[in-house]
């Protein structure tokens, strides 16, 4: 297998700009540099990079680590829900195409804004929203997620007692990050075939470099998993074409 990757999901930490400890946890440098040193051989073409919970809301971080991989990366922010519509825009004419919010971990905004703002950037900008949360925590607002016009949950959603409802929101539409294998509790191979089957459209692959606080960092072997599960064809569709799509780079 040898496909060209849109790496879904990357984080860039450096330590130039705004960091916050999260939960007692300030992570290590992980610049720009050292992102394409350690994907140099993996056919990484484009990707998305998404602030992490140590980010909060910084921005200066993000604009400078997309001015520096160039156009086909675009970037996953997290901001507060009053952010004024000139803001969005001028951050969207620097390529952020997605607003997180971060369950799990915080530093993002809080659930109670997040179906207001999701549809507000959406009409505003063509935005998507980010979900990382163990999805059996999820249950509650399984209705509204699936009237969003455009939400990814990251990380498989992170645990078995939550694939049920993983697999009901795919069947209605959410897309899913195929990331962070080693932040799971289940076999990556068989739930990626599930999902896949359910809808193939809805994966998409990510290193999640530098998989602060994982278990198991990513290591090149997640991309033959992918490979493996699905055989040749559809495997582009989760390393490629499903990511192009829907973060809208543009001439590809």
């Amino acid at each position: 297998m040898d496909h060209l990757i849109f790496d879904a999901h990357l984080h860039i930490i450096d330590p130039a700009y705004p960091l916050t400890s999260n939960q007692g946890f300030l992570p290590s440098a992980f610049t720009v540099d050292d992102y394409i040193h350690q994907t140099a051989d993996l056919g990484i073409a484009g990707g998305a990079v998404v602030s992490g919970s140590f980010q909060s809301f910084d921005q200066s971080y993000l604009q400078a680590a997309l001015a520096s991989l160039g156009p086909h990366f675009v970037g996953v922010t997290q901001l507060p829900h009053d952010t004024p519509d000139d803001t969005l825009v001028a951050l969207d004419r620097q390529r952020v195409r997605a607003v997180r919010f971060n369950l799990r971990r915080g530093g993002s905004e809080s659930v109670q804004h997040l179906f207001s703002f999701a549809n507000r950037v959406h009409e505003l900008l063509g935005w998507h929203t980010e979900i990382y949360c163990d999805s059996a925590a999820l249950e509650e607002l399984e209705t509204p997620l699936c009237a969003l016009p455009a939400v990814s949950i990251d990380h498989l959603g992170l645990s078995k007692a939550g694939l049920p409802l993983l697999y009901r929101l795919v069947e209605k539409g959410v897309k899913v990050k195929a990331t962070g294998f080693g932040r799971v509790d289940f076999a990556v191979s068989q739930v990626v075939k599930r999902l896949h089957s359910i809808n193939p459209k809805a994966l998409m692959f990510g290193t999640d470099l530098p998989s602060t606080r994982s278990p198991r960092p990513f290591n090149p072997i997640d991309i033959e998993i992918i490979g493996n599960a699905l055989g040749d064809s559809d495997a582009r569709c989760v390393l490629w074409e499903n990511a192009v799509e829907f973060y809208r780079l543009q001439g590809e």
